[in-house]
């Protein structure tokens, strides 16, 4: 409770009172300027009326008490009273039941009695010659009123105001709690194991939706993550226990040995053995890394154009002396934004693939070119290719197209190309059938 007002009712009800005590301050500053200026023109009136009795009876006081008496026989100033007095109090003309102010000037609240009645008047008093002094006073009923039904107003306005943002703060506050309440419904079931389980959208396309998308793009990248991590335990389960068996097996071989020279190679093997299954850990390390997006830090423009065609250049010689045929198509001024490093590892991956597992004969072609806002590279063969089955599962580590494993390798090139397309924020598929090819889309 102490900190309220950072909860959404709590908000909206501190933003609606502010509004409430706003219209409190305009309403009394209304209220004010209007009651002042209902005064002034009823002063105005009054000095009116006072100087016209004055014109009028231009002879003295009698003059004076003769216009005042017109007036009330002719009943024509209403709400306005009279009276003239001498200079001993005495009454000469005028039916205001009230007490002459002594000293001239207006008197605000002036008492006098109307039907029996104790009223309020608003009067001016006027000094005359002969020590004779004049009282014009207005009934202060009408002003009275005026006030008395806009403080009503004022009042019915205010608590509709109140009313209103109390309910106004109700219903945010509802609607942002049945909003957050199905993002907490989701988290709770991830927390119990469902990662299957996603953040539900409106359709609204509001600020809920877009927290929303984030979240479950967040959680998808989540399981993703995941998948690879309980991919990467079973495959290094599977895949390393042949190598690892064949290394013990060697070292064991040593230990019965009694043959120098053939404990000597049984010793020469189980190295071998032991640095192939560094590089594989080194290659799994560096996936690892990649996938870690750590790089994206160091990113800059990079001339994909000359990336592409540089590792072309380089393994030409190599593709060609396997006999394979290298053929390019490649859009010059081509730029990315990336790691310079990471996007020639990608594409030597690609074509080392090509050269492992294309017979002597196939041309293996790598296009670049751009459409719109995004880069294209393809680097593709007409080689025998994989079924349609094995290819959505070649991103994967240690998966391999050639399930008697008899090529060389260990099936991390191409989870190496998807880890460092999936850095650079793009997409990797492969290429449909005849041949094989890898397409790739920054």
């Amino acid at each position: 409770m102490k900190r309220w007002w950072r909860g959404t009712f709590g908000l909206v009800a501190a933003v609606a009172l502010g509004f409430a005590l706003a219209t409190l301050v305009i309403g009394v500053v209304v209220f004010e300027s209007t009651h002042e200026a209902l005064e002034l023109q009823l002063d105005h009136r009054i000095a009116i009326e006072t100087q016209a009795l004055i014109d009028e009876g231009q002879d003295g006081h009698e003059g004076v008490a003769a216009a005042i008496r017109r007036r009330e026989a002719a009943s024509s100033t209403a709400s306005l009273g009279y009276r003239l007095v001498d200079a001993a109090n005495a009454p000469i003309a005028g039916a205001l039941d009230a007490t002459v102010p002594s000293q001239p000037g207006y008197v605000e609240l002036l008492p006098y009695k109307a039907d029996g009645e104790e009223r309020i008047a608003q009067s001016l008093t006027t000094d005359l010659p002969g020590g004779y002094r004049l009282l014009v006073a207005a009934d202060r009923a009408a002003i009275d009123e005026m006030d008395k039904r806009f403080i009503l107003l004022f009042l019915g306005a205010f608590g509709a105001m109140l009313l209103l943002g109390i309910a106004a703060a109700w219903l945010v506050g509802l609607v942002t709690r049945r909003r957050l309440a199905r993002i907490d419904q989701t988290a709770t079931a991830i927390i119990a194991g469902d990662l299957s389980r996603r953040v539900l959208l409106a359709g609204s396309g509001d600020e809920f939706d877009g927290v929303a998308t984030t979240l479950n793009r967040m959680l998808d990248r989540i399981v993703g993550l995941m998948e690879n991590l309980r991919q990467v335990s079973s495959d290094v389960a599977h895949d390393l226990r042949t190598p690892l068996t064949r290394l013990q097996n060697r070292l064991d071989e040593a230990l019965r040995e009694r043959n120098p020279e053939l404990q000597r190679e049984a010793i020469e093997a189980a190295a071998s053995e032991a640095s192939e299954l560094l590089e594989v850990f080194s290659a799994l390390l560096r996936i690892a890394e990649v996938e870690g997006l750590a790089a994206r830090a160091h990113f800059q423009t990079v001339d994909l154009s000359a990336v592409v065609t540089d590792v072309a250049e380089v393994f030409r010689p190599a593709l060609e002396g396997s006999g394979l045929q290298l053929v390019t198509s490649i859009a010059p001024d081509l730029t990315v934004s990336g790691d310079r490093r990471l996007l020639q590892q990608m594409l030597m991956n690609l074509l080392d693939n090509a050269a492992q597992h294309t017979p002597a004969g196939t041309t293996v072609c790598i296009t670049l070119e751009s459409t719109r806002d995004v880069t294209s590279l393809a680097v593709t063969d007409d080689g025998p290719g994989v079924s349609e089955k094995q290819a959505p599962e070649l991103f994967n580590r240690f998966a391999r197209g050639d399930r008697s494993r008899s090529t060389p390798g260990h099936g991390l090139g191409l989870a190496m190309v998807a880890a460092i397309v999936s850095a650079h924020s793009g997409k990797a598929t492969i290429a449909p059938r005849p041949g094989f090819g890898v397409h790739i889309s920054l």
